[in-house]
């Protein structure tokens, strides 16, 4: 399960599959530094500081590209210098390959 994640693709889930395990979430995470597992809500999160609004309106900017791009939509909540941000793939209740493969092309953004 070690593949680089920036360069995947996040592919459609309707449903009808299983999440990750605890197990196999934990190799990605792994991956994807900065981001960490709430256990209670089944969802990576990280919180993006920026030096000030125009940076992190551009960086929201982005996130909507990646989303649109992926077509896999995170939650996020935007304040003057963070942008707090939280994937989990919601129609199988639980995290998917797709949450860290969005997640570390964030990263990327920032050359992380």
């Amino acid at each position: 399960m070690s593949s680089d994640l920036k360069s995947m693709k996040c592919k459609a889930c309707e449903g009808g599959v299983d999440p990750l395990s605890l197990d196999d979430a934990g190799v990605f995470l792994k991956q994807t530094p900065g981001w960490e597992i709430d256990r209670e809500k089944m969802e990576i999160r990280r919180t993006f500081a920026f030096s000030n609004f125009y940076e992190t309106m551009a960086f929201v900017n982005a996130l909507a590209w990646v989303a649109h791009v992926e077509d896999h939509h995170p939650d996020f909540e935007v304040g003057y210098k963070t942008c707090d941000v939280r994937y989990s793939t919601h129609a199988i209740g639980g995290l998917s390959i797709n949450d860290f493969i969005c997640a570390a092309k964030l990263n990327a953004l920032l050359g992380q």
